[in-house]
């Protein structure tokens, strides 16, 4: 997979089901899914790559992957969209679920060093 990508990873208490919850909410983000429709974006769900030793919490991650070149400044407007789609989403999992909130990193990376 060539191009540049975002990794979106949960840590602390949360779950394969948090990943997957979260997953199925930036699909539904309107700019994240008009550009899956338009074929610029994937967004997929991949086994966690180089966690911490010891790490137990979900052993899933989300990369969302932009397809083609893009330039600089359309990257980092879909970064800026991912963080605050990941923000919404933890905002709205704490009223809705009781217990700790998972903590979101969203990072910018090269698909292909994981």
């Amino acid at each position: 997979m060539a191009g540049r990508g975002i990794r979106v990873r949960l840590d602390g208490s949360a779950s394969n089901n948090d990943v997957a919850a979260l997953k199925a909410w930036l699909e539904r983000e309107k700019p994240l899914d008009d550009r899956v429709r338009d074929g610029q974006l994937q967004i997929l769900e991949r086994p966690r790559a180089g966690g911490p030793p010891g790490h137990m919490g979900a052993g899933m991650e989300i990369l969302l992957v932009v397809i083609g070149a893009g330039a600089e400044a359309v990257f980092r407007e879909l970064l800026d969209q991912t963080r605050r789609a990941v923000d919404a989403w933890l905002e709205n999992r704490r009223r809705v679920e009781s217990g700790d909130s998972p903590e979101a990193r969203v990072d910018p990376v090269n698909p292909d060093q994981g």
